[in-house]
């Protein structure tokens, strides 16, 4: 949850690994996906930096999700033993989905937040943690942070390889044209 959760709450990321996926597969709905998060400010707007721990990104999920847990809204599965627990896993109650659809018909803008996350999902693509993990510390801002320090923006690089592809993708159209 934590490696999808950072890809959310950061749009420069998000956008760089569309971009990546791009590369591998040549589909223009990831190019212009990735061109609308970096051609707006959202990635500095939106942006909501985690901490670089032991294990990558990290951000203390009790707290947050104890409020959602007391109101009866989402629960908290653990799988392991006793003494060493795996794995969380967090399900949406009915009672959550009532609220998410009330939030959503009241105050419209939190859609942006339901469509990331269906996107920060696609993009993950079935993978798990330790596989996210090993995508994300291919960048080389998030491998380099220092443990306990905020893990820095790749929002400039980013945008230029944006530029790079899209100039790629315009000759590519242009001999298939010519």
């Amino acid at each position: 949850m934590q490696k999808l959760d950072f890809w959310l709450r950061n749009p420069d990321y998000l956008a760089d690994e569309l971009l990546t996926k791009y590369e591998a597969n040549n589909e223009a709905r990831l190019l212009e996906l990735a061109g609308l998060i970096l051609d707006s400010e959202e990635p500095e707007v939106r942006c909501y930096p985690m901490l670089r721990h032991h294990f990558g990104a990290y951000e203390p999920l009790d707290d947050a999700l104890a409020v959602l847990r007391s109101a009866g809204l989402v629960a908290r599965r653990r799988r392991g033993t006793v003494s060493r627990v795996r794995q969380h896993d967090y399900f949406l109650l009915t009672a959550g989905r009532t609220v998410v659809r009330e939030v959503l018909q009241q105050a419209p803008a939190f859609q942006y937040y339901v469509d990331r996350v269906g996107l920060v999902l696609d993009l993950a693509d079935g993978r798990g943690g330790s596989q996210l993990k090993k995508q994300q510390y291919l960048q080389r801002e998030y491998a380099e942070a220092a443990r306990g320090d905020r893990i820095g923006s790749v929002s400039v690089r980013a945008r230029a390889r944006l530029e790079r592809l899209r100039g790629q993708a315009r000759d590519r159209g242009a001999q298939e044209r010519g």
